[in-house]
């Protein structure tokens, strides 16, 4: 299918792995220009060069720290223009409300939700001008307030309102929001972190994939089912969608 991405210019945070990188392959192979945006510079550049080279497009590579200020402001202005943004940078860590203390709330949220708010409204008037596309990754947190995940519910929560309050701006400016609540996916984060509890629940690192069989279709997500959502919500396919956040989670939690 044709999504009419070709040469469109594309802006993707947390593009060095997981949901990111899928997400930059795909609007790669659509035919987008792009700008890959992380905090590990290396295989950011790494990154560029392969997905350039395969699909035969223009991709650059910029390391920033979307959690500070200056960093956002450098990113920006490296931005000349821009039609699309993808907003994927951040990870909250789990914990119940007596376990994550202030400076993890602060640095979390400093990137995941304030990293997306404020590159966001830097970026709006280029993307208004575009008539272009926002699109947040959030997480399915936002919708089942896991106790042990606390900072993770309420930062969600509040990009899922940033996304919807900002979707009525940007459908008078001809420009829309969206947003994807990712269920668990099969990235290497989340890998480590089933290696991790296999080897403490059972001694063996590699029963690690006994933990997910309890998920619809006993697997998580894959990178690429969420890649392929995300290209088409970007797309003049999908230009009479705005103020939409999607579940990704096979359909049961």
């Amino acid at each position: 299918m044709e999504l009419g991405l070709n040469g469109r210019l594309a802006v993707i945070t947390g593009a060095s792995k997981g949901i990111g990188r899928a997400i930059a392959e795909r609007l790669a192979a659509e035919g987008a220009n792009l700008i890959l945006v992380s905090r590990s510079g290396a295989a950011l550049n790494a990154i560029a060069e392969t997905l350039g080279s395969r699909h035969g497009v223009e991709v650059r590579a910029m390391a920033a720290d979307l959690g500070l200020s200056e960093e956002r402001a450098r990113l920006v202005a490296a931005v000349p223009r821009i039609d699309i943004l993808v907003n994927n940078a951040g990870a909250i860590p789990p914990g119940t409300v007596s376990q994550v203390d202030e400076s993890a709330w602060r640095s979390a949220w400093d990137l995941k939700v304030y990293g997306t708010i404020f590159l966001t409204q830097a970026l709006y008037p280029s993307i208004a001008a575009a008539k272009g596309v926002i699109l947040n990754i959030i997480g399915v947190a936002a919708e089942d307030y896991p106790h042990d995940y606390i900072a993770g519910a309420a930062g969600n929560s509040s990009l899922v309102g940033f996304t919807k309050a900002l979707a009525k701006t940007a459908a008078d400016d001809g420009a829309r929001v969206v947003g994807i609540h990712p269920g668990y996916t099969a990235t290497e984060r989340r890998e480590r972190i089933l290696r991790s509890r296999a080897e403490g629940m059972w001694g063996d690192a590699e029963r690690w994939r006994e933990l997910d069989a309890a998920l619809p279709y006993g697997r998580a997500a894959t990178p690429e089912e969420i890649a392929a959502a995300a290209a088409f919500l970007v797309s003049p396919l999908s230009s009479y969608t705005n103020g939409v956040v999607l579940s990704i989670d096979g359909g049961k939690r």
